[in-house]
């Protein structure tokens, strides 16, 4: 397989049906087939897609269908599920999928089923959920817990916290979810703030129990808790989901209430794992079971349904498409239910920290654009922000459009204008102003061709929230396929934290800095300001003072 897409001819059998198809409108599409809005759609389990909406034609498809074949994604999604290493600058296997499979599957990775210590550890979190719901786990002074704080960062907060956010509805059991990430001190202040420790229980996530965000909260969490209640109640109101048994002990967490998960386990794809813990303990165990099994009904349909009716396949060939023939370099995920407020935020690491890469998976230079821009936020809020530039701005934006059809509240009359505003929306992104009576001024023209998906769930649930994060993984593992990429790893964020912490060691030295000069006079500001105790009121720092 050449080294890079773009070195096939239908790469560039693309380009040229690009160029020549240009000129056509959205609204000459529909003109064309009146059928368009049925055909160019695929619904599986109840989740429906309409990509009519988009500039393609059926040649266009078929084009994106042959580059699929012609870069091997079917060989691609095998070889994720049958456990080969492709994950390959780790050397590690990709079983993320394996989270949410059946305890009567088998998948063997190097010779041993890896099935069944998934629902060993599934099994010890359900316990201690139900112990926790139930009353039957209580704090140190024997009162129930009614708060969880998750301590973790990246997908170790973004997929817990995302999904409490959607799924808050389901957590009726009296205990609240609270999420801290950010090392900045504000987060933990007001996370803390008003909790009362004797009913407090933190759960803290790391991997390797070495992250030195989620640490520094763990720690501030601990001396708040030790302040309170006393050394001798850390072990009643922390839990850790690690592998690191020993930094888990030291810290004063007892290892049998560890719950671990494995290298094959990127973060951004972790959610199903341990690392769902707090979200278990808030919707129960059952619920949680549900969203796994959402999350497995898109795996096996990713994995067996042909390519022109698998969603997934869809939604990916047609962001490269966006990306690489229309020069598309953002793409807004614009979801119409408040429940799913964290969503963009989510995708942005799931997205941008899998396939933000510039070399392919054997460390040769990829050759063309890879992951766009992600951003996005609720409807109808970002109609009054930014949907001004998606109409009429000079940087057309894909999105795809995310509605419920059956909302869980009673206000049946605000679910039928959310709902009015999305397909008029999509519509309005599509076809521009119908009024060709070339009356308008042109400060309120819409040129129209903006495209757009529209994404629909029958309701949200944890069983459809399940399958939503899952057919996003696998749009990801998709594009990323196709441009040659390892969508599993993450060395990018590596350098910013190499770099932290030897400029961290300086900042509290009296040492002088030596790295460059901006740096060294912005820390040389700071402290300043740290060693007075107060808003900086200097001036800035001399050539001497550096």
């Amino acid at each position: 397989m050449p080294a890079s897409p773009s070195a096939l001819p239908v790469w560039h059998e693309l380009a040229t049906h690009r160029a020549e198809s240009a000129a056509t409108s959205m609204r000459e599409l529909f003109d064309r087939d009146p059928r368009r809005g049925t055909v160019l759609c695929a619904e599986h389990d109840g989740v429906v897609l309409d990509y009519s909406k988009n500039l393609v034609t059926e040649r266009t498809m078929g084009l994106l269908m042959r580059l699929a074949r012609d870069r091997g994604l079917a060989a691609g999604i095998e070889a994720m599920f049958g456990a080969a290493r492709i994950n390959t600058t780790e050397d590690r296997s990709v079983l993320h999928t394996v989270l949410r499979s059946p305890a009567s599957e088998s998948v063997l990775l190097d010779g041993v089923d890896v099935v069944g210590p998934v629902h060993e550890v599934l099994d010890r979190t359900s316990d201690l959920a139900e112990a926790i719901r139930s009353g039957r786990w209580c704090g140190a002074t024997g009162r129930r817990v009614r708060t969880v704080v998750n301590i973790g960062i990246g997908g170790s907060d973004l997929g817990p916290a995302m999904a409490y956010t959607a799924l808050r509805e389901f957590a009726q059991s009296g205990v609240e979810a609270r999420f801290v990430s950010n090392v900045d001190g504000h987060d933990i202040d007001r996370v803390l703030g008003g909790l009362d420790a004797e009913t407090t229980l933190f759960v803290v996530s790391s991997k390797t129990f070495t992250t030195i965000e989620t640490l520094t909260n763990a720690r501030t969490a601990r001396r708040w808790l030790v302040d309170r209640l006393g050394a001798e109640a850390v072990g009643r109101h922390f839990v850790a989901v690690s592998t690191n048994a020993g930094e888990v002990a030291a810290f004063g967490i007892d290892p049998a209430n560890m719950f671990e998960f494995w290298d094959w386990v990127g973060g951004r794809y972790s959610l199903p794992s341990a690392i769902g813990l707090s979200l278990m303990i808030a919707i129960g165990p059952g619920q949680f079971r549900e969203l796994l099994a959402g999350a497995h009904s898109i795996d096996q349909h990713f994995r067996t349904a042909p390519f022109e009716g698998n969603l997934p396949v869809l939604l990916g060939l047609l962001g490269i498409w966006h990306r690489n023939f229309c020069g598309a370099q953002a793409f807004a995920v614009l979801p119409y239910d408040q429940r799913l407020a964290l969503l963009p935020a989510y995708l942005q690491q799931l997205d941008m920290e899998s396939n933000g890469k510039s070399v392919d998976r054997h460390g040769r230079p990829v050759g063309v654009d890879t992951a766009p821009i992600l951003w996005g936020a609720p409807g109808t809020n970002g109609q009054h922000a930014f949907f001004q530039m998606l109409h009429q701005g000079t940087t057309v934006v894909p999105s795809d459009f995310i509605g419920v059809l059956d909302p869980a509240h009673t206000h049946r009359d605000h679910h039928d204008l959310l709902m009015a505003n999305l397909f008029a929306q999509t519509r309005a992104l599509a076809f521009g102003d119908l009024d060709s009576s070339g009356e308008r001024p042109p400060h309120r023209w819409f040129p129209g061709g903006r495209p757009s998906n529209t994404i629909l769930l029958p309701r949200l649930s944890p069983y459809t929230l399940g399958q939503l994060i899952a057919l996003y993984e696998h749009k990801v593992f998709v594009q990323g396929w196709i441009w040659g990429v390892n969508s599993f790893d993450q060395w990018g964020v590596e350098l910013g934290k190499k770099l932290a912490t030897g400029i961290h060691d300086d900042l509290t030295s009296d040492r002088a800095p030596a790295w460059d000069s901006s740096t060294n006079a912005l820390m040389m500001r700071y402290r300043r300001v740290r060693r007075a105790g107060g808003a900086d009121t200097a001036t800035a720092p001399t050539d001497e003072m550096i």
